[in-house]
């Protein structure tokens, strides 16, 4: 898909339609095949849930998804941009908007993990703020970093 004009839209808990529909097939290009069914399954169990999404023309070209993981933390979970829209600062924006929504909604601290081999997603994190507060290995064995940002009004 050729890259093009990307608009912004923003959903307390997940989408519906064509835009859930999207959103997962982005999820299982990234992360690989039957993550779709578990970001579903995950997703229904989590408190006050933002999903925000990156648009080009009617296609999904980018998400992020969190959800408040205490009263004043957020936990900002997933997100992808899609290979052929990389580059083009979507991801940047999409964290930007989250934040912003996580300010107005009176949350103090942000916090993400992600894994060593996701080098693009540690390095923006570290660029819009975040620091690497721990390590712990997941249930795949895989070493994954936590990282947190304070927010400040």
């Amino acid at each position: 898909m050729e890259p093009g004009p990307v608009e912004y839209q923003q959903f307390e808990g997940l989408p519906d339609g064509k835009v859930l529909a999207d959103l997962l097939r982005l999820h299982e290009l990234v992360f690989g095949d039957g993550q779709a069914d578990r970001l579903l399954r995950e997703a229904r169990n989590r408190h006050r849930l933002l999903t925000l999404v990156a648009l080009a023309g009617q296609q999904v070209v980018g998400y992020k998804i969190g959800y408040e993981r205490k009263p004043g933390h957020f936990y900002s979970w997933m997100g992808a941009v899609a290979p052929g829209f990389r580059r083009r600062g979507i991801a940047s924006e999409l964290m930007r908007r989250q934040h912003a929504w996580c300010r107005e909604q009176g949350y103090g601290t942000i916090r993400t993990a992600t894994k060593n081999k996701w080098r693009d997603m540690l390095i923006l994190n570290l660029r819009h703020g975040f620091d690497v507060i721990g390590v712990y290995v997941d249930e795949r064995g895989e070493p994954k970093l936590i990282l947190e940002k304070r927010l400040r009004p």
